[in-house]
């Protein structure tokens, strides 16, 4: 199978292509490489897959005789040049996990989550379209839930209060996708991650930050003075998800009744899963894992709530478990551990 990978040189992204890589795919990595965060870890993060910076330029495709990895810098908003990607490689399936990320910057930036997040989208779309794939697998978030009171956060819900413009570009995503499977016949599969950790992390997320702060003897934030709850949920965990969707594309349901209250399926090729690990932890118990890690105690600094922010997300993933036979397992400990290992190696080069 030929997979296109957007996003490839972002977090969950890397760790798609390489278990794509591991069991045997042809893999095209696709990314901006945008100065969001550092630009070095990115670059990293591409290395590992086997293409080295040195060889990448924009909007050529750079490949690596010695394995069945291919990476191209391009910005999803360039409409042609992504409609000649596909023209050339011919893909099976496209996992899309480009998007510009992160709740808080999406206050500051909003025009950062348009041109990406809706436009960047809205390409893969038309692309999937004029070249048809068996499948394509989009990133969405548990942002989506929004103000939703009802725990845990089930696909069947309704999700039409997001609270920022993150969480609504990726319910428009949802949308966009839908459209697209019912006028095109475009198999979509959206996954709503909850609060992914782990090994090449972003460090713009709480585990890169806490970490930071810590080894260095600084006082680590704490919103809503640590009365908040998360459904962390390991990259692997995660990765295996994405993978066990990916080969099962939905089809379409003609005996499908919007009166079964069910949003997250239709009469058209189209299905959304949560993926998280339906055990919420409390923020400071997450805390505590990284002081044990470490083996040295966090100075907090107890803040309000954030704008944009929710206290609690728990994911609901029965009809994951249901589909795929899969639910992820990884705990907080395990998880924390493995990437503290892997952030002091990184950084200690």
């Amino acid at each position: 199978m030929k997979y296109l990978v957007t996003g490839a040189a972002g977090f969950i992204g890397f760790h798609v292509c390489r278990q794509l890589l591991d069991r045997g795919d042809e893999v095209v990595g696709l990314d901006i490489v945008n100065d969001y965060y550092d630009v070095d870890l990115k670059f990293a993060r591409i290395n590992e897959l086997g293409i080295s910076k040195d060889n990448i330029s924009t909007g050529v495709l750079a490949s690596n005789s010695t394995s069945q990895f291919s990476f191209i810098q391009l910005n999803l908003a360039e409409k042609d040049s992504l409609l000649n990607l596909f023209e050339n490689e011919k893909f099976d399936v496209v996992i899309n996990l480009a998007a510009q990320a992160g709740v808080r910057y999406s206050l500051s930036h909003p025009e950062a989550y348009v041109e990406s997040n809706i436009i960047g989208f809205l390409n893969i779309l038309e692309a999937c379209r004029f070249h048809p794939v068996k499948h394509l697998v989009y990133a969405s978030s548990s942002s989506v839930y929004g103000a939703n009171e009802k725990l845990p956060f089930s696909t069947k819900d309704s999700v039409d209060h997001p609270i920022s413009l993150y969480a609504a570009s990726k319910k428009s995503n949802e949308l966009m996708a839908h459209t697209y499977s019912h006028l095109f016949e475009v198999p979509t599969t959206g996954l709503r991650f909850f609060t992914v950790y782990g090994p090449w992390g972003r460090p713009d997320m709480a585990l890169f930050l806490f970490t930071e702060a810590i080894l260095k003897g600084e006082p680590i934030k704490v919103f809503n003075r640590g009365e908040m709850k998360r459904d962390f949920t390991y990259v692997d965990d995660i990765v295996q998800g994405v993978l066990k969707v990916a080969d099962r594309p939905p089809k379409s349901n003609p005996d499908y009744s919007e009166l079964s209250g069910d949003v997250s399926k239709s009469k058209a090729p189209y299905k959304v899963y949560n993926i998280g690990n339906s055990s919420p932890v409390e923020l400071l118990d997450y805390i505590h894992a990284v002081e044990k890690g470490l083996g040295k105690k966090a100075k907090m600094e107890l803040l309000p709530m954030q704008a944009g922010d929710v206290p609690a997300s728990h994911a609901d993933v029965e009809d994951l478990m249901q589909d795929t036979g899969y639910k992820p397992t990884t705990n907080v400990e395990e998880g924390v551990a493995e990437f503290l290992k892997w952030y002091q190696n990184y950084y200690s080069k």
